[in-house]
């Protein structure tokens, strides 16, 4: 009896063990947000202490089971804290798993620095954590959020004079000027800053993101200091600055490309330091400094300002180290301020940028130009119906008198209202341009940034840099020109030239008019005649327009003899308009003739129906296609001023010879396209790509084939090959690539000494295919000599330095150029230097 019990009892433990293994075997729950209750999908489920996930769920459910017990689960999701829960008999069944998004305590152990420690790695860095969560929460701007949104914005551009003393004021040069200086105000260093420039705008922004994208940022008011009539200093003032968006990887100064250090690659580049928690606006912050790590590299020195709950950037300060490495500029600073109406989402509220110029030298202490651009953005609204009506372009819009407001609008329309110095350069600049001197030295910095040297009213004298040049065919060249300007936003213009040969003493010439009738569509027509000698074949999608600087009169110094020039008359007329902004429609007729300026060395002679002839009769009519997106313009006149950017330019040609008309001795029909595009590789610099491709689809003489571009001139020719000879490939069909990328000093900055020089590496590639089919070599007397790039790809590779001078003019450059096949061909060049100067940032 007492066995049987044993035996009973014995039995009943077993069954109870049994059961309470079986139950920590399994488990099984629903996991939510803590928040809103919603179930929650994508969970990784991982048992006991293992580091691999036992199961993704697919739903807001989960039921796992094991060979050994289950003693612990642990729930991970993205954006959401770690969750564990202790499993027992009772709980294996339906666990009610929250999870929580992660929060401020969630980031262990911060400390807060006022030094700069040093980690083993920056996984230990508090900072790297607290840019963790940035990155995973990286937010856009709220305009792409809405359907519909319009948004106020003021800008204030401010040049001042800086590092000026009692010396400077008393040279020659201010003499009847020196009342300037009462409207100048100390600096911190003691110095004297002279407030020189003020052009202040309002701009109202709308948008749409659906149905369709649309967006118009329309000028309402403006109101300059002086040179209302200048457009170069007006365009420099507008050309410095960038849209920049503190979230992407690389931000973009001068069309160069820094690092940004809210980028997810930032820790490539900088240090960070995570140095107290302050309040912004009424929320908590993180504040963290951040350097790079060398300082040779472009790129920036300052602080965030991280929101401790939300992680988003409330503000941000960008400075750059004192060895920037940037033509004439001495310093950058850019102070950032965001609104975060959501946790997905940024809007700009205020950006302040201060750059720093001067021509020569680096010093703290040099004569600069303090440029600096404070932009606030304000009434956004969102969801607002718009009127289709809006983004119409209208012809009042393009009237100067539309952004004319009295000076009670401005008080009104100001965030802030002026300081004393800005509001004394008003008055200043209306007294300077009374005097004699200043408009003298006005018009010496517009004559060397236009080109045009004013005479009278209306009449400029220009462009005074193709006044000299040299050729086989002319010898020494002079060129002397002429336009009409009576302002910036000239509805007309006249322009015409003449040019003298001292070897061939022949006199040559071309005058072009145009008209625009509508400001808004930019529908206008032309023409224009000229007899001149040209270099043809230094470019593929070439243009009809008269004005063009021939090559011929550019080369002074030349790679061997060039005697392939061509003598062309030529007449043109043309009309275009633009549907749509930035995109262009264009129409041309062309009526030339063309022969060998130097029938000795250059034979131009070809065959018509068995009869031998030396001048190609040419009628033909292009139709272009031309689109720039996102390029912006300054004026609204036939002739308009760019600013800098990163646009695109797209160009669809179709050009079709007419045989008879006027004498046209050939019908053709022939397709060009070509894609430029500059490219920001992050902080290893920027990528020029140009790829053009054709076809003639008939038979013509080499007069108007499509020539690969050589370049046999020892300066530098964009989209040229440098080791080819004029006319050494001439192709039916053809396609290029030159694709050129320029480091901005990323690699010399490493090598000691040579990075004190501050020079920046360039290297580039060229490829070229085609071919040439016999009917159009046996045209030509000499088409044996031709021939396409059939057999392999033609390519050229080499590298250049630039940025060669001294302080903060660097705009010399020196490329070395190696030609990589077609060697046995006779008279070539297999190594080359080209030279010469390159202006910009």
């Amino acid at each position: 009896m007492l066995i049987t019990n044993y035996k009973h009892h014995y039995l009943f433990i077993l069954i109870l063990f049994s059961g309470i293994v079986y139950s920590q075997n399994t488990a099984n729950g629903k996991i939510v947000d803590a928040k809103t209750n919603k179930e929650i999908s994508g969970v990784d489920v991982f048992i006991n202490d293992s580091n691999k996930p036992f199961l993704t769920t697919t739903a807001g459910s989960f039921s796992v089971q094991s060979d050994s017990i289950i003693y612990k689960l642990k729930f991970l999701k993205k954006n959401y804290a770690l969750e564990t829960v202790d499993i027992t008999p009772e709980n294996a069944r339906n666990i009610f798993v929250k999870l929580s998004q992660e929060k401020v305590s969630d980031i262990q152990e911060v400390v807060i620095h006022n030094e700069k420690p040093k980690y083993k790695n920056k996984k230990e860095n508090p900072a790297y954590a607290i840019m963790q969560e940035v990155w995973k929460r990286k937010r856009n701007n709220g305009l792409n959020k809405f359907d519909t949104y319009t948004f106020k914005e003021y800008e204030k551009i401010e040049f001042d004079a800086n590092n000026l003393d009692s010396a400077f004021m008393k040279k020659k040069i201010f003499n009847k000027l020196d009342f300037i200086f009462d409207y100048a105000d100390s600096t911190a260093r003691g110095k004297m800053a002279l407030p020189i420039f003020l052009n202040e705008a309002i701009y109202e922004n709308y948008g749409e993101n659906k149905p369709g994208k649309k967006n118009k940022r329309l000028l309402i008011a403006q109101k300059t200091s002086g040179f209302q009539d200048n457009q170069i200093v007006t365009l420099t003032a507008k050309n410095l600055y960038r849209d920049i968006n503190i979230y992407d990887n690389t931000l973009n100064y001068f069309d160069i490309g820094f690092p940004s250090p809210v980028g997810t690659d930032g820790f490539s580049t900088y240090d960070y330091n995570l140095i107290d928690t302050v309040s912004i606006r009424g929320e908590n912050a993180y504040k963290i400094r951040y350097q790079p790590k060398r300082t040779e590299v472009l790129a920036f020195q300052g602080y965030l300002f991280i929101d401790t709950d939300s992680y988003a950037v409330l503000e941000a300060t960008l400075k750059s180290t004192q060895k920037i490495n940037v033509n004439f500029i001495n310093g950058i600073s850019t102070e950032l301020e965001y609104d975060n109406p959501d946790e997905n989402t940024f809007l700009p509220k205020r950006f302040v940028t201060e750059i720093e110029m001067t021509p020569f030298s680096k010093k703290k202490t040099a004569k600069s130009i303090i440029a600096k651009r404070t932009v606030d953005y304000s009434e956004y609204e969102f969801n607002k119906p718009l009127d289709a009506k809006v983004f119409t372009r209208k012809p009042e819009e393009y009237d100067d008198k539309f952004v004319e407001k009295d000076d009670a609008y401005w008080v009104k329309a100001r965030p802030d209202s002026l300081s004393k110095s800005e509001q004394g350069i008003y008055d200043m600049l209306d007294k300077l341009q009374q005097t004699p001197k200043f408009n003298r030295l006005v018009k010496l910095y517009e004559t060397l940034g236009s080109g045009y040297y004013n005479i009278t009213k209306g009449i400029d004298l220009g462009p005074i840099f193709s006044v000299y040049g040299r050729n086989e065919v002319e010898g020494d060249r002079i060129r002397l020109g002429a336009r009409t300007y009576f302002t910036r936003n000239d509805p007309w213009r006249i322009q015409f030239y003449t040019a003298y040969g001292f070897k061939d003493q022949q006199v040559k010439y071309g005058a072009e008019a145009r008209f625009m009738f509508n400001r808004v569509n930019r529908f206008m027509v032309g023409a224009g005649t000229r007899r001149d000698i040209l270099q043809l074949g230094v470019q593929l999608t070439t243009d009809d327009g008269i004005m063009a600087r021939s090559f011929a009169s550019s080369t002074v110094f030349a790679r061997g003899e060039n005697a392939s020039l061509s003598s062309v008359n030529q007449t043109n007329i043309f009309t275009s308009i633009e549907p749509w902004k930035n995109f262009q429609i264009r129409v041309d007729g062309t009526i030339q003739s063309i022969r060998s300026a130097n029938p000795e060395g250059f034979n131009l002679m070809y065959y018509r129906n068995g009869e031998l002839r030396k001048t190609v009769n040419d009628s033909h009519v292009t139709v272009s296609l031309i689109a720039r997106p996102g390029a912006k313009f300054s004026q609204t006149g036939i002739d308009r001023y760019e600013h800098g950017t990163l646009a695109p330019t797209i160009i669809l040609k179709y050009t079709r010879g007419i045989e008879g008309l006027f004498n046209a001795d050939y019908n053709y029909n022939k397709l060009q396209f070509m894609f430029y595009k500059p490219v920001l590789i992050g902080s290893w610099g920027k990528t020029l790509i140009n790829f053009e491709a054709g076809k003639n689809f008939n038979t013509v003489p080499l007069a108007l084939q499509n020539v690969i571009p050589g370049n046999q001139s020892y300066s530098l020719a964009a989209n040229t090959f440098a080791q080819l000879n004029y006319y050494e490939f001439v192709a039916d069909t053809y396609t290029t690539l030159h694709l050129e990328h320029h480091f901005n000093g990323k690699v010399l900055s490493f090598i000691p000494l040579i990075k004190k020089l501050k020079l920046r590496e360039v290297a580039f590639l060229r490829g070229a295919y085609g071919t040439l089919s016999d009917a159009s070599k046996n045209i030509n007397v000499e088409g044996f000599k031709y021939s396409a790039p059939s057999e392999h790809v033609y390519y050229e590779y080499g590298f250049g330095i630039e940025n060669i001078g001294f302080g903060n003019l660097r705009i010399f450059r020196v490329d070395f150029n190696w030609r990589g096949n077609y060697l046995d061909r006779p008279d070539i060049s297999r190594f080359g230097i080209k030279a010469g100067f390159q202006v910009g940032f």
